[in-house]
């Protein structure tokens, strides 16, 4: 007689399950949760205690054995980590092994991984833009790609529900193509800055410079503090200042009763029920013991961000899907983008010598997107925006001196002139053959094929970069700045940190991997609402879109439940 072992199986069967704890996931499982799902919670990361376990928060560099530097040991296993500055001492127990976990690049491509529960939510830059009408509508103009199946009125309302709940601070400026949301108080610019964007916008009226929409508290939010000016975020904020699955979503799917969060649980593929037509559940690979273990649910999120939700994918196959689940279009791992970046200008003043600010801000200001806007038209598609921050410069402009005595003492003892920098974010074009395979001729410490990366950035973002230092540098100088030098330095796919696309969203079945509620065409079941989903990149920072589209398919697919359809 066969042992069904139904018993086993209804104790690990739940109504949804969200397999991703950060940004997204996070939104998922407090959506899910509150509308009345016994929801699983699957993430790969170590647990992450609010507060607690932010053990680096409060320290100063003397405090930790090796001031924040890492040692040769810890570049040694995180060899692709390294190449970005997210990874230091404070917070080096957040991160992936890279040895444990390598993948393989065909090109260069950057991709940093967390490893705790809240992923990339605890370290993200926090900055919180509303894509436009402009956005939604350009591949269709352009004839690039494919078109998106919504507009920005279809997540308007979204965008208005999650704005509220995790607490966006900025100012309304009025501009289309950057929608205005609901904001707190936004932070302040210091007089420099004040001073730069009065000549600036008098220079050139059509561009404007604003104080940075960020995730960070201007104002108390329930138990969660006001931002104290610390800028120490990515170490784990205990004031909760910034919005994170921790301080936000996690507390608010946990008070509902109906969450369960497995932490140290690696997703290792979906279960597809061929007589059914669905995914019935997934499979897991215990990170310390390695035993497999499978979950069911009626519906499936997948928010294990753009690369790891495409990885598992792309390994879920079978004989209705032997190319990767939903794959039927052959798009799912193609189309990858990231924002571009490491280009724009900095220079110094020596105005308001006897002025300084407040605290350290942990947001500087931003210039919207101004080129491919109304009548400009450049010879490359779409555009770029800037964010830039300004500061007095420190004792270490002393260094080149190697001065002695009372006076060098004097010198450094006084903050130095302003100096204030422009980076470009660009915007990436959906390009067919930037895709990620699986490549199984290496395996990671769990037996599982690795991800391997063919990605890189094109003519149209090579011109656009041409205006980004050029057009930083002219803004700075019609500021009244000195010593302004232009920069343009590498940029490699991934280390802008904006992965999305792999999945993406569109009206037909055979060109995309999604439909317009971020359901994969061939199994309405499963829901991918992290970067994966994104048909175009724009310019903005995506993850306030990523938290609106989540919050949208999951109201859906509750409906749809209700309804029996799913």
């Amino acid at each position: 007689m066969i042992n069904l072992n139904i018993k086993a199986r209804a104790a690990n069967t739940y109504d949804a399950i969200v397999i991703g704890s950060g940004i997204s996931g996070g939104w998922a499982a407090k959506e899910l949760c509150e509308k009345g799902l016994k929801t699983l919670m699957l993430e790969r990361g170590r647990q992450l205690e609010h507060v607690k376990d932010y053990t680096n928060a409060t320290k100063a560099p003397w405090e930790v054995p090796h001031r924040g530097r890492l040692t040769n040991e810890q570049r040694e296993t995180h060899p692709y980590l390294i190449r970005e500055r997210v990874y230091s001492e404070f917070n080096e127990t957040y991160w992936l092994k890279d040895a444990d976990s390598p993948y393989k690049e065909e090109k260069r491509f950057d991709w940093t991984r967390p490893d705790i529960v809240g992923g990339r939510s605890i370290m993200w830059g926090r900055g919180s833009l509303r894509l436009g009408q402009i956005d939604f509508e350009a591949n269709a103009k352009e004839g690039i790609g494919i078109d998106w199946p919504i507009r920005y009125p279809d997540l308007a309302p979204w965008y208005d529900h999650v704005e509220r709940f995790a607490g966006i601070s900025g100012q309304a400026e009025g501009l289309a193509h950057v929608p205005d949301g609901v904001f707190q108080p936004p932070m302040e610019m210091n007089c420099f800055e004040k001073e730069v964007k009065k000549r600036i916008e008098k220079t050139f009226p059509e561009r404007r410079m604003t104080m940075f929409r960020t995730a960070n508290l201007t104002q108390p939010v329930g138990e969660r503090g006001s931002c104290q000016y610390r800028n120490l975020c990515s170490r784990g904020c205990p004031f909760g200042a910034y919005f994170s699955t921790q301080s936000s979503t996690l507390p608010a799917a946990v008070k509902t009763g109906n969450l369960t969060l497995r932490a140290d649980s690696i997703v290792n593929a979906l279960i597809y029920d061929k007589d059914k037509g669905i995914a019935t559940g997934v499979r897991v690979i215990d990170k310390h013991t390695k035993e497999v273990i499978e979950y069911y649910a009626r519906i499936i999120f997948l928010n294990a961000s753009a690369l790891g939700s495409t990885f598992i994918l792309l390994n879920s196959v079978s004989d209705r899907f032997p190319n990767g689940f939903g794959n039927d279009s052959g798009a799912l791992g193609r189309y990858l983008m990231d924002h571009h970046f490491h280009a724009g200008a900095s220079g110094i003043s020596e105005e308001f010598p006897d002025k300084y600010y407040y605290g350290k801000r942990p947001a500087g200001f931003f210039i919207p997107r101004f080129r491919n806007i109304g009548n400009d038209k450049q010879q490359y598609l779409r555009g770029f925006q800037y964010t830039g921050y300004s500061s007095r410069s420190d004792w270490a402009r002393g260094i080149a001196e190697l001065g002695v005595g009372a006076a060098f003492k004097d010198y450094v003892s006084e903050p130095g002139p302003w100096q204030m920098g422009l980076m470009g974010f660009g915007e990436c074009l959906p390009y067919h053959d930037n895709q990620v395979t699986l490549d199984h001729s290496l395996q990671d410490a769990w037996g599982q094929p690795v991800l391997k990366f063919n990605c890189d950035f094109r003519e149209n973002e090579k011109m656009m970069r041409k205006h980004m230092d050029a057009d930083a540098a002219a803004m700075l100088e019609a500021a009244g700045l000195k010593n302004v030098t232009p920069f343009n330095r590498d940029s490699y796919p991934g280390m802008a940190i904006h992965e999305m696309g792999t999945a993406r969203m569109g009206r037909d079945p055979k060109t995309s991997v999604l439909n317009a509620w971020n359901q994969v065409h061939a199994a309405k079941n499963v829901f991918v609402t992290d970067g994966a989903c994104m048909t175009s990149s724009a310019c903005q920072n995506p993850s306030l879109t990523y938290m609106a589209l989540t919050a949208r398919a999951a109201d859906h697919a509750v409906k749809e439940l209700k309804k029996m359809n799913l």
